[in-house]
């Protein structure tokens, strides 16, 4: 069987599948990746110029993260599926494991407040994001394990929150909401998707949003972000710095952009213009049409990731489908925040933009799942073509 495009078509491969790819996935995940590393090089040239004297530090390192993601992304994609799903209790402790060690002083590396990076020499790994995996894969084997009283009973729900309390509060210790929020978001979407009730579902949301908006007002630094986020332009020099240079930045954007590498605000004036805001830049310089370009890649990528989960669903391989559909709920949510806090919809909050922003650790988990991504459609085409093998067998 070969790849056209995301059309199977089967040929005489002696019992295998051969390029057993998603043509229209890679086809958006190769497009984000190039406009990544393109938007991170123009975003930081200026401020790497000044901070290492050397204009394509951040440039270069994005591109080492990039390679390092793709060469690990290779390696998972060799790994069958039901291994992961036999591993789930390791996974769960790896994850904590991760979320208690960022929070040991002296092991974990603060930045800005905020103890979320553990150091491993030259490089630095953002725990949560390792963890929002693992996490992931915990979860879809308890889905597969528990589908029917996830289904019917309010008793599968509340043993996989109970599960997932302890990581969650280890993730607003160092603080990092978004981290939490984004974690949460993915459990109860693939809930949904396992066939939990309406009305339970939205209950749930509901008092999710109060918990969150609770946890919010409680704190300082997030209540004056929410205040900002109301009223940005209240304090343009101060709390509200952020949002109204992306603003502007959009502003500049008009409908074509300033062209690659014109961009004013990322020049000294959009803080952390190449990791949080790389959008606002990109938005300046390439436009409204480069905007809504890459708005149209993540909807295209989530897409093809729901399609694959429901493939493989149907072909009752529940892990795949689970893992494929919390992909495209952590990659549609990473990128919804992202864009959101970039346009001033959403209160600002710290999480990069997939597959572009610059960080190693982003990047290279959303590589891994991209890959994972991938496994699920090969082997929801093996059984494909093993079970139209066995019709034709069994049927003459």
């Amino acid at each position: 069987m070969r790849w056209h495009w995301g059309k199977a078509v089967e040929v005489p491969v002696y019992g295998r599948i051969a390029g057993p790819f998603d043509g229209w996935l890679m086809l958006a995940v190769g497009a984000l990746l190039l406009i990544g590393l393109v938007m991170v090089t123009s975003a930081s040239i200026e401020v790497a110029e000044v901070r290492f004297n050397d204009p394509f530090y951040q440039a270069k390192r994005h591109a080492v993260f990039m390679v390092v993601g793709l060469i690990i992304a290779a390696l998972a994609w060799r790994v069958p599926l039901e291994y992961w799903q036999r591993q789930h209790w390791w996974c769960l402790l790896a994850a904590i494991v991760l979320l208690v060690l960022v929070l040991i002083p002296g092991v974990g590396r603060v930045v800005n407040g905020s103890a979320r990076w553990l150091s491993l020499g030259p490089i630095n790994i953002q725990a949560s994001e390792v963890a929002k995996l693992f996490l992931m894969m915990y979860m879809a084997s308890y889905l597969t394990r528990r589908l029917d009283e996830v289904r019917k009973h309010w008793s599968g729900f509340v043993k996989a929150m109970l599960v997932l309390v302890l990581p969650v509060i280890l993730m607003l210790m160092e603080p990092d909401l978004g981290a939490a929020v984004v974690t949460l978001g993915i459990v109860f979407g693939m809930i949904f998707m396992g066939g939990m009730r309406m009305w339970q579902f939205l209950l749930v949301i509901a008092s999710a949003l109060a918990a969150v908006g609770a946890g919010a007002w409680l704190e300082d630094y997030r209540r004056q972000r929410l205040m900002t986020y109301l009223d940005p332009w209240a304090d343009p020099y101060g709390s509200g710095y952020q949002l109204t240079q992306a603003q502007i930045a959009f502003g500049r954007g008009d409908w074509f952009g300033l062209g690659l590498g014109n961009s004013v605000q990322k020049l000294f004036y959009l803080p952390e213009a190449h990791t949080d805001f790389v959008y606002a830049v990109l938005a300046e310089e390439l436009g409204l049409i480069g905007a809504l370009t890459v708005i149209a890649l993540y909807a295209w990528l989530v897409y093809r990731a729901f399609l694959i989960g429901q493939r493989a669903e149907l072909l009752r391989q529940h892990f795949s489908a689970f893992m494929a559909y919390g992909t495209a709920l952590l990659i549609a949510g990473q990128a919804f925040i992202n864009i959101g806090v970039n346009v001033g919809v959403l209160p600002t909050k710290g999480l990069t933009l997939p597959l572009i922003s610059y960080g190693g650790s982003s990047l290279v988990i959303c590589l891994v799942l991209i890959a994972i991504l991938l496994r699920v459609d090969y082997e929801a085409r093996c059984e494909a073509l093993r079970r139209a093998q066995l019709r034709s067998v069994v049927y003459g």
